[in-house]
């Protein structure tokens, strides 16, 4: 509560109520009655107990940031040397333990015997498996990754606490999510307010006093929560379920509310590529015969090493060839030779005696120029090609012959470029993070379409580059799905984790991403921007709204003991004078009337514009006419407005041909509650820019232009967001030359 003034002077509030209830069960009679004062009490219990609401579940929610992490440490079995399992916590300095195939390490070590292809995307976020083996520069493992192949004897090399997994813990736990702007001004707001107002309901004691009227302490408290904004300080919780409801609707659980609403302000994206930007397992997607070997010869080659291959790489070599080709070949009676982190290759021995290999350059170079073959150059060539674009290259031998190469690459999701040209319309900057090399992580970048890349990036360079942004003073989201990405989520504005993640990374988020798309921001920031207007909207009413109280409900308690207030009520004078303080914002009362071409025109009412050479408004669920205002809007079960809004979509699509359908702002093709909407968002207006220009054969940088002078700025620089008057702007547009 303390970190809302308004609700923690509500506390103290209830809690003095309690006492007076208590008091005047012991006697005192002074106070008034018992039920009056515990209705009070209970009033403000019930207000307390509504604000806290919201927060209770987000607490309840994330409170097992870190015990994910320690769950993980604790419950990875480790198998010693005798044949004896234990627990990953129970290792010490010095133990040693076996690792086989599709074994999770237990903690960080170095392996004294064997050699195995390791998993490490969990912790580096490269996807590409590694080999480590006992001695050189190559040996160490750690904790959490999983062995693909072979056996290793490894032994313990850290303390316990002192893991990999024990200083992503110490990270999530150090990391905190910072106030956003809006935050700040809006408790800065609130506590001012609140000071004001407990200075003009104490001073109010002295002059109830000579007035010879006698005020309670319920009436004191009672006269304080009505001043004060409640309104606001009460519903932000309120607000912040709303937006948790309508995150679960586009299939985002949401840890809290503020989470939602802060997305609606963020500058910088940060997106881990493993997973999130990629589907994460490499996929075949091309086949290079070596000169002198046909492609269809090639390709039988391939399956026929593939078709036994059970790892992700070996399906997708089959399912790129086709089920017709491999519908057509036989490996009965063959001979299935498993890949090995010493052979680095895998493949089958026909029946026929024929010997089919599939693997790493090196490998197979070795297999071929030991039989007294000669390397191809064209597919030397080919593999430096293949690697130089991020790819990872797999060479295929038939009876020690080189055939040719299979390119695997990871397969960027599909819509990944336009959703981010998206993303970059919005004002929010994209940056991939990876684990892979620098080459490598370029290659992606620009496949994908983001502003920017982290290559070669450990879990606490994600964490302390969003520190960096955020000292600048920008919000940051961050995507990720990996127990590496757990810190930077825990650090991040925004956390949001993808569903197929890892546990880790699912607490240490605010947000879990139910359909694993990454680009699923795009909806959380719509959702925030509408929650930012709806605070601004209640903030502003709430504001409003206790100043008048304050000038109706004071000099009514003095009205019977000061004669002269009466004279002030009924001869007028009050009623001018609120009337004199209305006039300060006379458009938020009366609107503004603009005549135009001998027509009178109301700022404050939509308008129906449907030329090429105007700003659209909003659409208007009564056709603009203000005596149907709020009368017939549907909602999105009436499969009638569902149809509507489709042709609406549709026609904004042909006569704005350089717009693409997931483009299209929601304000353009549904109609408000009113149906009367004079604003649009400045998207809104952008989204029209080019269209406009072409119909005026003007530039499109004139548009913006004038645009950009009639953006209305957000009240006290905070209420609200950026809008823009339609009909005010086209009339600025009619004066170009």
């Amino acid at each position: 509560m303390l970190k809302n003034p308004v609700m923690f002077t509500v506390e103290i509030g209830t809690a003095v109520m309690l006492f007076v209830c208590l008091w005047i069960l012991s006697g005192e009679g002074s106070q008034g009655s018992f039920a009056y004062n515990f209705t009070v009490f209970l009033v403000l219990f019930l207000t307390l107990l509504f604000a806290n609401f919201a927060e209770a579940i987000a607490e309840a929610r994330g409170k097992a940031q870190a015990d994910s992490l320690r769950k993980t440490r604790e419950e990875t079995p480790a198998k010693l040397e005798n044949g004896q399992t234990i627990s990953s916590a129970q290792l010490k300095k010095g133990d040693i333990f076996v690792c086989e195939a599709g074994d999770i390490i237990a903690t960080d070590g170095e392996i004294i015997e064997g050699l195995a292809t390791i998993d490490e995307s969990a912790i580096t976020g490269e996807s590409a498996p590694v080999i480590r083996e006992a001695g050189g520069d190559k040996s160490s493992v750690t904790g959490g990754t999983k062995v693909l192949s072979d056996k290793i004897k490894v032994i313990v090399t850290s303390e316990p606490g002192e893991s990999f997994l024990d200083k992503m813990i110490a990270l999530v736990e150090g990391a905190s999510r910072q106030k956003t702007p809006n935050e700040i001004a809006l408790t800065i707001l609130l506590a001012g307010f609140t000071l004001v107002f407990i200075i003009v309901t104490v001073t109010l004691a002295p002059f109830a006093k000579y007035a010879n009227t006698p005020i309670t302490i319920s009436a004191f408290i009672s006269l304080f929560v009505c001043l004060i904004p409640t309104t606001i300080g009460g519903l932000l919780s309120a607000i912040g379920i709303a937006g948790m409801d309508r995150a679960l609707r586009a299939n985002v659980i949401t840890k809290s509310g503020k989470a939602v609403e802060t997305a609606g302000d963020i500058d910088v994206l940060l997106l881990d590529k493993t997973g999130t930007i990629t589907i994460g397992n490499r996929k075949a997607t091309s086949f290079y015969p070596t000169k002198g070997i046909s492609q269809e010869d090639f390709i039988k080659s391939a399956v026929l090493s593939s078709l036994a291959d059970d790892t992700p790489e070996g399906k997708s070599i089959v399912e790129l060839a086709g089920q017709d080709v491999a519908n057509k070949l036989s490996i009965e009676g063959a001979t299935l030779i498993k890949f090995t982190a010493e052979t680095r290759t895998s493949g089958v021995v026909l029946k026929d005696g024929t010997n089919i290999r599939k693997g790493a350059q090196d490998a197979a170079k070795n297999i071929s120029e030991t039989a007294g073959n000669i390397y191809p150059q064209d597919t030397a060539q080919k593999v430096i090609d293949i690697s130089s674009n991020g790819g990872t290259p797999l060479v295929v031998i038939k009876n020690n012959q080189v055939q040719g190469v299979i390119e695997l690459q990871d397969i960027i999701k599909t819509g990944m470029k336009e959703r981010f040209e998206r993303l970059r319309k919005m004002g929010i900057k994209t940056v991939m993070v990876t684990g892979d090399n620098p080459l490598t992580a370029k290659f992606i970048a620009e496949k994908a379409g983001v502003d920017d890349f982290i290559a070669e990036a450990k879990p606490e360079d994600k964490m302390n580059y969003i520190k960096k942004e955020q000292a600048e003073g920008r919000l940051v989201a961050m995507m990720g799905d990996g127990t590496n990405d757990a810190p930077a989520l825990a650090q991040a504005n925004v956390g949001v984790a993808m569903n197929s993640g890892t546990q880790a990374a699912k607490e240490a988020g605010n947000m879990v991403d139910l359909d694993n798309d990454p680009t699923k921001l795009i909806e959380i920031v719509e959702i925030g921007k509408q929650l930012l207007m709806t605070r601004g909207t209640l903030t502003t009413f709430s504001i409003a709204n206790d100043v008048a109280k304050y000038f109706a409900i004071i000099p009514a308690l003095f009205i019977t003991a000061i004669p002269a207030l009466q004279a002030v009520f009924f001869s007028g004078v009050y009623t001018l004078s609120i009337l004199g303080i209305a006039q300060l914002a006379p458009n938020q009362g009366k609107g503004e009337i603009v005549t135009v071409n001998g027509k009178n025109h109301h700022i404050n009412v939509a308008q129906k514009f449907v030329e090429n050479k105007y700003f659209w408004s909003r659409p208007s669920a009564v056709d603009y006419n203000a005596s149907g205002s709020g009368g017939s809007n549907k909602g999105t079960n009436n499969p009638d407005y569902l149809a509507e809004v489709k042709i609406r979509i549709d026609t904004f699509l042909i006569k704005n041909p350089s717009v693409k359908r997931n483009e299209v702002p929601s304000e353009l093709v549904t109609a408000s509650g009113s149906g009367l909407d004079p604003n649009i968002s400045v998207q809104g207006a952008k989204v029209q820019a080019k269209r406009i220009a072409a119909s005026r054969k003007i530039s499109e940088e004139k548009v913006l232009e004038v645009l950009q002078k009639n953006t209305e700025k957000p009240l006290l620089g905070m209420l609200g967001t950026e809008k823009i008057n339609v009909l005010q702007l086209n009339i600025e547009l009619d004066k170009l030359k």
